[in-house]
C-alpha cells in the first residue's frame, strides 16, 4: 500500500494531530488477531464491541478507557491439571492479550458484561448540551423612525 505524507498539512493545520495520525494508522498492516471481536450499532448513539474470550474470568480481564483509547487485557491465570494428570494437548489458547479501540470525542464506556465466554462492552455517545445543534427563532425587528434632517427655528 503506498503510504502517504502528511507533512504539508501538518504545516497550514491546527488542531488535526490525532485525525493525521489515525489515517496514517490505516495504512499499517493489521496487527494481532485474537481475540475476535464485533463493533455493532445498538441505537442511534449507542454501541456494543463484542469479544470472544473464551476461558477467561472476569478477575482476569481488565477495562480501561483513557483519553478515547479503551484498552482490554486478558491475562490467564497458571492453573494446574490436577495431582496425577498430564496435559497431552493444548488446544484451548491461553494466552494473554492486548486490544486497543479508538473512540471518538465524547463516547463513554456504560458497562461490560461477560457471559458464556463472550465480554460486552457497551458505549453511549453523550454529546454536551453545548455542542449540540440548536434552533435559533428569527423575529422581526420594529421599525424605528429615525430623523435625519434637524428642525429649523421658526
Amino acid at each position: 500500500m503506498r503510504h502517504v505524507d502528511f507533512s504539508p498539512l501538518y504545516r497550514s493545520t491546527v488542531g488535526f494531530d490525532r485525525l493525521f495520525t489515525m489515517l496514517d494508522s490505516l495504512a499499517q498492516p493489521e496487527g494481532p488477531t485474537y481475540p475476535p471481536y464485533n463493533i455493532e450499532r445498538t441505537g442511534e448513539d449507542a454501541y456494543r464491541i463484542s469479544m470472544a474470550v473464551a476461558g477467561f474470568s472476569e478477575d482476569e480481564i481488565s477495562i480501561e478507557a483513557h483519553r478515547n483509547v479503551l484498552t482490554v487485557k486478558g491475562e490467564r491465570k497458571e492453573e494446574g491439571n490436577g495431582e496425577g494428570s498430564e496435559l497431552l494437548y493444548r488446544g484451548i489458547a491461553s494466552r494473554a492479550f492486548e486490544r486497543r479501540f479508538q473512540l471518538a470525542d465524547h463516547v463513554e464506556v456504560v458497562g461490560a458484561a461477560l457471559k458464556n465466554g463472550l465480554l460486552s462492552v457497551d458505549l453511549k455517545r453523550n454529546i454536551p448540551e453545548e455542542l449540540k445543534p440548536r434552533k435559533i427563532a428569527i423575529t422581526s425587528a420594529p421599525a424605528k423612525a429615525k430623523q435625519i434632517e434637524a428642525k429649523t427655528a421658526a
